[in-house]
């Protein structure tokens, strides 16, 4: 077992990193063992990490550099996914190193896209995370407001997935909301920190997201209130 992202690279055709922010990011890749002292030759890394995407332009540079290849490869998708290896990949960068890891994606994941230059993974995971923000926040305030109406919640979350707005996350999350349960399946402040870089990235293009910040400011305050290794649905514990 190596010791260090370096041994790990030295020795690895490809390695995989999966962290927690872009500062984890960085840090495993320029830190003093870190990948760059240990990938050249042509060896790969993937990063599957939800970065900005600057983060992921300088790591590929500097991997480049070095003499190795990289590819981004954010997932959407949470735990469950994870473990069924249904997991949606988000890959771009060097197509060489996209076409032999390929395989691996195949067990990890139910759908691989190859989305061109570095940057782009990075910036359609964070559009995705900032919609799924933005749908729960919904779904939450609807529950919400059914519940302080006297509605019988239980019957709207059957109504809900009859109708056009039904999905996955409504149908999964709805009953655990209900009983005030949040097993952690994708902690509250990944969510937040995904939001804050989406709407960093809604600032470098000159593109308005108020919708995304307002819902920022809701997570915001969910973190400060003690929540944020909790699922993130314990946002509804804010909102109630």
């Amino acid at each position: 077992m190596a010791g260090s992202p370096m041994e790990t690279t030295a020795s690895c055709d490809i390695t995989f990193a999966m962290l927690a922010d872009p500062e984890a990011a960085r840090e495993v890749c320029f830190g003093k063992e870190g990948v760059l002292a240990g990938i050249g030759r042509g060896r790969g890394y993937i990063d599957m990490s939800t970065v900005d995407d600057e983060t992921s332009r300088v790591i590929a540079a500097s991997v480049a550099k070095a003499g190795g290849r990289f590819l981004e490869a954010p997932v959407s998708g949470t735990k469950k996914p994870a473990e069924d290896g249904s997991l949606i990949i988000l890959a771009a960068g060097d197509h060489s190193l996209y076409e032999e890891a390929t395989p691996a994606f195949e067990k990890m994941g139910k759908k691989t896209a190859y989305l061109g230059d570095v940057g782009q993974g990075a910036r359609t995971k964070l559009i995705i995370n900032m919609i799924m923000c933005g749908m729960l926040t919904a779904f939450c305030e609807g529950l919400a407001l059914g519940r302080k109406s006297g509605i019988d919640c239980h019957q709207l979350l059957e109504i809900l997935a009859s109708g056009s707005i039904a999905n996955p996350m409504f149908a999964g999350k709805g009953p655990m909301l209900l009983k005030g349960e949040f097993p952690t399946s994708f902690p509250l402040k990944h969510m937040q920190k995904d939001l804050r870089l989406a709407i960093k990235l809604g600032d470098e293009v000159g593109q308005p997201l108020p919708c995304a910040a307002t819902n920022n400011e809701t997570f915001k305050r969910a973190r400060s209130a003690g929540y944020a290794d909790e699922d993130v649905s314990a946002v509804f514990k804010v909102i109630t």
